[in-house]
């Protein structure tokens, strides 16, 4: 129950910060939240993390034709990462490895290999991507860097919010 109530806190945070206005494009959490998470959870959860992350925001917002495209790329990305980190350790320097490399992926598949489905070249489509994969690479790794690793250490730990479960704080005294 305690892990459960972990992935939805972080679902939720990420939820929050993408809801934030005026942010900057493709600057979120959520890569750095997948990766951890698919580590310690497997490919299931990692998938559903990634796909309702998408779909529970584009649902407040703005739920479109792109929405299923980027949904289930992200999910397939939460996938992987199970993979990834099931065979190279969880340190700082992979976190930041996959999001190099889940971020060009991603932004590949949804910025410019479905460009035709809404009437843009793929030519086009490739150079107007690159200012924002270079925001989201940036933000990605930051994150990576940053965020991973903090969150993999929460999930691997005992503890919830910083106190143990059998904390003398929470136990009554007679």
């Amino acid at each position: 129950m305690q892990n459960k109530l972990k992935v939805f806190i972080i679902f939720f945070g990420c939820l929050l910060f993408r809801l934030i206005p005026l942010r900057a494009p493709n600057v979120e959490p959520i890569m750095a939240s997948i990766m951890p998470l698919g580590r310690k959870y497997g490919a299931l959860w990692g998938f559903l993390f990634g796909f309702l992350s998408i779909i529970v925001y584009d649902i407040l917002t703005h739920f479109g034709a792109w929405t299923w495209i980027t949904a289930i790329t992200y999910g397939v990305i939460g996938a992987v990462s199970s993979v990834y980190f099931n065979k190279f350790k969880a340190s700082v320097f992979n976190f930041a490895v996959f999001a190099f490399f889940a971020t060009i992926v991603f932004d590949l598949v949804t910025g410019v290999l479905f460009a035709p489905m809404f009437g843009q070249s793929v030519l086009n489509a490739f150079v107007m991507q690159i200012p924002f994969t270079a925001l989201h690479l940036a933000g990605n790794i930051g994150f990576a860097l940053t965020l991973s690793p903090l969150i993999n250490k929460w999930f691997v730990s005992e503890q919830f919010l910083g106190l143990k479960k059998s904390s003398s704080l929470l136990e009554a005294k007679i």
